[in-house]
């Protein structure tokens, strides 16, 4: 998925000689609490959050340009990067808002945590049966009956308690990719079950292949 499929691309911007008064207004209005400064050409030149707002109004500036970051201190991300990038830089820097620009340096568009989360939460409520008939190309020719016998194996490893494929299938396959995580512990000890149900597949494919 590339930004400019996850961007929202109704915002509002402003201008640098926007008056700080107003522009809170607006931002209390559309309930926003960041808003990015353009030029004429809407080209970024800035970033104002609700917290500059509030010590604008406080100190007593007139202009946004009085109080806006620069440019150079803005996160940005281009339509059309991975969306995963808007994602590590909101998750590591704990962002509200990532604008997406297009190639001319313009905003097309703004990243949401809001979004991010809707989107993830989306991801969690999948079916993992649904995952799998999404995947059966890149799984070439692996069955779910074929999924469902190595995770059973892979299971008791990890757990000492045997369980029929039969047993584990009933559990998995209405189960979200969400409670699968939860089940794990976390996604990454989901994906390294994951990789060692893959394994075990190959393997016993190679074993019946030699008999």
């Amino acid at each position: 998925m590339k930004a400019k499929e996850l961007m929202d691309k109704k915002f509002v911007y402003i201008s640098p000689e926007d008056s700080v008064k107003d522009v809170s207004i607006t931002m209390e209005k559309i309930r926003r609490f960041t808003c990015p400064v353009v030029d004429d050409n809407k080209h970024l030149v800035g970033w104002v959050t609700s917290f500059e707002i509030t010590k604008g109004l406080r100190e007593g500036n007139d202009k946004i340009k009085e109080i806006m970051s620069s440019y150079e201190e803005i996160t940005t991300v281009n339509e059309n990067a991975p969306s995963r990038l808007a994602v590590i830089e909101t998750a590591n820097n704990k962002f509200v808002t990532v604008p997406v620009l297009n190639d001319d340096n313009q905003v097309v568009g703004m990243i949401r945590a809001c979004d991010i989360v809707e989107l993830l939460s989306a991801l969690y409520d999948i079916k993992v049966y649904k995952l799998y008939v999404a995947m059966c190309k890149q799984l070439k020719g692996v069955t779910w009956d074929e999924l469902m016998a190595a995770a059973a194996i892979v299971s008791k490893r990890a757990t000492g308690k045997k369980v029929k494929p039969e047993d584990y299938e009933a559990t998995i396959r209405e189960a979200t990719f969400g409670e699968a995580i939860w089940a794990t512990k976390g996604l990454e000890n989901f994906f390294a079950g994951l990789i060692s149900v893959g394994e075990l597949v190959i393997a016993r494919k190679v074993g019946k292949a030699r008999k």
